[in-house]
């Protein structure tokens, strides 16, 4: 086991002043850790493909006419919020339940719970099921297309974690499975696939290879030493160029998606707030500065909520019109 008694309770890479501390008792600190519920960036950003989806289909000429109204775009997000919490922190545990012996070896990860002994794997295994119980339950709330569809994601959470080991893109896998919620989305809301939400997972899943290089940054020095890959190590000094081509990539695609769908003008201008946003990020970058690249991942919280601004207001004119 490793000495963290000088880190009490906490975990080195976490926020120490959150408020799960406040309004949890200290012995479900370590669970919360577990699930991450002092980090939120990550269900965030996993809640913010599905919530781009039920609010594209929002937008679709014809989505009242075929029964999809204000409030059911209102009640499928609200339910995918309560999923993407439970769900981010299922995998959070699976995925450490894996990285178990790697985080014992990396300085900014010893200090979670189970590498250092204050959650056994049992007890990490029963949280798994509790959380993904009420994924569950929010899953079983749809339709049977979505279901199926929502059952299928769980073949992409299962290969994400063991990816590191056999090639050098990891971050292409987490985003097949962080961005599922692009599908998801619309199949809520219509029962079927068009050819645009999957377009639209197409970008959501260049953004995330994009936002976690950055985060991947943070690590290089102790996954190169450990033999962890990512893009972070491959891309190395032209780093910058693959984000360009990236976010690049992800912004068609998305454009792509809201030209097919035939949305509300207003949508253009978030896609257009959430591109500045990008060439931002990949001016600011310094990736040998590992507090700005904790920064500028964290601010893809704000992409997200950009797009879903402009899709939200395209929604809100079709549906009330």
């Amino acid at each position: 086991m490793n000495d963290t008694s000088h880190m009490g309770d906490r975990v080195a890479d976490a926020p120490s002043g959150n408020f799960v501390y406040k309004v949890l008792p200290r012995t479900l600190w370590p669970y919360a850790q577990l699930a991450r519920w002092d980090r939120p960036i990550g269900w965030q950003l996993l809640l913010w493909p599905c919530l781009w989806s039920a609010a594209l289909a929002g937008n679709m000429p014809g989505a009242l006419e075929a029964g999809y109204t204000l409030g059911d775009l209102v009640r499928h997000c609200v339910l995918f919020t309560i999923g993407a919490i439970a769900m981010r922190g299922a995998g959070c545990t699976y995925n450490d339940l894996v990285d178990h012996k790697i985080d014992a070896k990396v300085a900014r990860t010893r200090s979670r719970p189970l590498p250092s002994g204050r959650v056994s794997r049992g007890q990490a295994q029963i949280f798994i099921l509790l959380q993904s119980l009420v994924g569950l339950l929010i899953l079983l709330s749809f339709n049977g297309f979505a279901i199926v569809l929502g059952f299928a994601s769980l073949a992409f959470v299962a290969i994400y974690p063991f990816a590191k080991r056999f090639t050098d893109w990891p971050q292409f896998f987490l985003g097949l499975a962080f961005s599922w919620g692009a599908l998801m989305g619309w199949a809520t809301a219509f029962g079927t696939l068009s050819v645009a939400p999957v377009i639209l997972y197409v970008g959501a899943i260049l953004w995330t290879i994009g936002y976690d290089t950055i985060y991947a940054h943070q690590d290089k020095e102790d996954d190169a030493l450990v033999g962890v890959r990512s893009t972070a190590l491959l891309f190395g000094d032209r780093t910058k160029v693959w984000l360009d081509r990236l976010y690049g990539a992800a912004v068609l695609c998305m454009l792509a998606s809201f030209v097919l769908t035939g949305v509300h003008v207003v949508v253009y201008l978030g896609l257009a707030a959430a591109a500045a946003h990008f060439v931002f990020q990949t001016r600011k970058l310094d990736i040998d500065n590992p507090d700005e690249c904790l920064k500028l991942f964290k601010s893809n919280t704000v992409v997200g909520a950009l797009l879903f601004a402009g899709l939200l207001a395209g929604a809100a004119f079709r549906l009330t019109a």
